[in-house]
């Protein structure tokens, strides 16, 4: 068992752009970097439509994978958010005015790449009234309109707890609603001071009642100084919520601004990880070094798609 680590209260920030210095990462954390043909076209697609994606405001170690593979999580409701979280590296600050013609381009990328399964994420929006629960629904709608097959994956924020917002986009239909637990609640105040645990876990919990038939999901990270047990609380907390698919993987430091790494995981970890959440009934866990949210979507999705159809027989 792991004891939880203190972690230091960053009282202010350096610029997102200020890297680290170099260090030594464990071997399963090496990717290669990206630049593959289908990557460097579907960048100058997104760069032709103006649209943003978490793949690249977040730093993600997967971008050069999935971007090869033609898959990428778009984000919504600009690249600006309100909130600064500890672990995010996602520029905080004051966003640009919405735009209403976002969910017609997010629409019209899906449908060039032939996606068969998009993910839709948002910066928090706590500026505008609804959180922009409503660009989330004129987006979903959009793209079913052109392209009917394609399954659509939503991680959105919480809203503030406003259940109306929640509803917004269950509405609409998407087929997999998503919202990050991200870390154990003794950590909250200073991975993500804007947040609440006990928020976070309604949120997953109304979506579960209001429409059971649309799967929730969540994802933690690890690495920022909780212990295993503390893992396992938040495992069964997110379990007892209703949720169904769960992901798990490192904390990665963005920069020298965010929190620091407490320690990394070792693959046999999230192995351990892995079957206990897994024997208290989800769907489908996926846990590794290189996991986030939207790593291999759709394979997730495929998986406790298969899950719950055995279950059903």
């Amino acid at each position: 068992m792991t004891s939880s680590v203190p972690i230091p209260l960053i009282r202010g920030r350096h610029r997102r752009s200020e890297t680290l210095p170099r260090g030594h990462k464990p071997s399963w954390l090496r990717v290669r970097a990206p630049g593959s043909p289908d990557y460097l076209r579907l960048k100058r697609l997104m760069r032709t439509l103006s649209l943003n994606t978490v793949c690249e405001e977040a730093n993600c170690p997967n971008i050069g994978e999935c971007w090869t593979q033609g898959t990428a999580t778009f984000m919504i409701l600009g690249d600006i958010c309100t909130r600064s979280c500890g672990y995010c590296n996602v520029v905080h600050g004051t966003p640009q005015a919405i735009d209403t013609k976002e969910p017609d381009r997010i629409a019209a990328a899906v449908a060039t790449l032939g996606l068969q399964h998009v993910v839709i994420t948002s910066v928090d929006r706590d500026d505008i009234h609804d959180g922009g629960s409503g660009i989330f629904a004129a987006t979903i709608s959009a793209i079913r309109r052109q392209s009917p097959q394609c399954r659509i994956e939503v991680l959105i924020p919480d809203f503030s707890g406003r259940t109306n917002d929640l509803y917004t986009v269950l509405n609409a239909a998407p087929n997999i609603l998503n919202h990050n637990i991200e870390t154990v609640e003794r950590l909250y105040r200073v991975a993500r001071p804007g947040g609440r645990y006990s928020r976070a876990l309604d949120l997953l919990k109304k979506s579960h009642r209001y429409h059971p038939s649309i799967p929730t999901k969540s994802g933690v990270m690890v690495g920022l100084g909780e212990s295993h047990e503390e893992l396992f609380i938040t495992m069964n907390n997110v379990r007892e919520a209703g949720c169904g698919i769960l992901t798990i993987g490192q904390y990665l430091r963005p920069s020298i601004a965010h929190l620091p790494v407490a320690r990394y995981y070792h693959p046999d970890e999230f192995q351990m990880l892995q079957e206990h959440a897994s024997g208290l009934g989800f769907r489908h866990v996926e846990s590794g070094p290189l996991v986030r949210s939207s790593y291999h979507a759709h394979e997730q999705a495929n998986a406790a798609e298969l899950s719950s159809a055995s279950c059903s027989a």
